[in-house]
């Protein structure tokens, strides 16, 4: 038995005890057959971790190479595809780890920016998938279009497993290196002066990077894997003054998202990827409203009465 496994065993009983109170027709079901428990823990694992790598990338100023590793992860699905691989997911972690292990070796380098080879890997492994697929693949099947736009119910015991493992894994390595990679976010040439490993750390960074961003791709699929990566961070920016609190707050909006997400899903017969990357949005949409009323009529009449 895997830790996927493992992990259900545990947290099992705890989804059939909740589940009468679950609202909806089809949503309880996450919580009582195991098809769906397993679709359900691993979308919950994939945002607590989605979420603290995302409040990273995007105090490094790194928002877009999730995006670019989720397209360079399609292709190698889609090489696992053809070549009959029993987990493409495997095929998707080698290419991806590979694309942002060269993204930031060119960038420390300066042969290229960030920007611009994130772009190159994007556009270039996203045709190759693509051109892979209606070459030797048959096209874009039902299964192709779950690794797209996400597809809970592609996730079986095996896939579990391995998404369990990056879960844990990269939960581990984000917690072990926190105080460096914000040392070097904030100052590099100060961290650099200090001896710590600037260099090995964005590295270790970037491969972690990789790793959540392919475990993701079964939840949100690869073209909005945005949506858990960047979205509730961004959010949790807007109301938290300070980085743990932003931490917390991206764990709050993110789990909030998937669980509405997966529910309105559920319900309407809808993709749950492309749910819960909607309502993702609006809760940004609403919080940054908010935002703007607390800031222009709520606050300035409070100074007024004061003075």
């Amino acid at each position: 038995m895997g830790l996927g496994g493992v992990l259900m065993d545990i947290f099992s009983p705890l989804m059939e005890f909740i589940a009468p109170v679950m609202p909806g027709e089809v949503f309880p079901f996450f919580f009582t057959m195991e098809l769906f428990q397993r679709a359900l823990l691993a979308a919950i694992m994939v945002t607590i971790v989605a979420g603290f790598l995302g409040t990273f990338l995007l105090i490094r100023n790194l928002a877009l190479i999730g995006d670019g590793l989720a397209h360079v992860s399609f292709g190698g699905v889609a090489v696992g595809i053809v070549l009959g691989a029993t987990s493409p997911l495997w095929y998707a972690l080698i290419f991806s780890i590979s694309a942002a292990i060269l993204i930031h070796e060119m960038q420390s380098r300066e042969i290229l920016t960030g920007d611009a080879s994130i772009a190159i890997f994007l556009t270039g492994m996203l045709a190759l998938g693509l051109v892979t697929l209606r070459i030797w693949g048959g096209g874009i099947t039902s299964d192709i279009h779950g690794y797209l736009f996400g597809n809970l119910l592609l996730i079986d015991e095996s896939d579990l497993d391995m998404i369990s493992f990056i879960c844990v894994v990269s939960l581990i390595l984000l917690t072990l290196i926190r105080s460096g990679l914000l040392a070097t976010t904030v100052d590099p040439l100060s961290a650099r002066v200090q001896g710590l490993p600037v260099r090995g750390i964005g590295l270790l960074f970037s491969v972690i990077t990789a790793a959540v961003v392919v475990s993701m791709v079964q939840v949100v699929g690869a073209l909005l894997v945005t949506a858990l990566l960047v979205t509730p961070a961004a959010t949790a920016q807007l109301v938290g003054r300070s980085f743990r609190s932003c931490l917390v707050w991206t764990q709050v909006f993110g789990l909030s998202s998937v669980l509405l997400g997966l529910y309105f899903s559920a319900e309407y017969s809808s993709g749950s990827g492309s749910m819960i990357a909607l309502i993702a949005a609006i809760i940004f949409a609403s919080v940054a409203i908010i935002q703007i009323i607390i800031r222009n009529f709520i606050r300035p009449n409070e100074n007024y009465s004061n003075n």
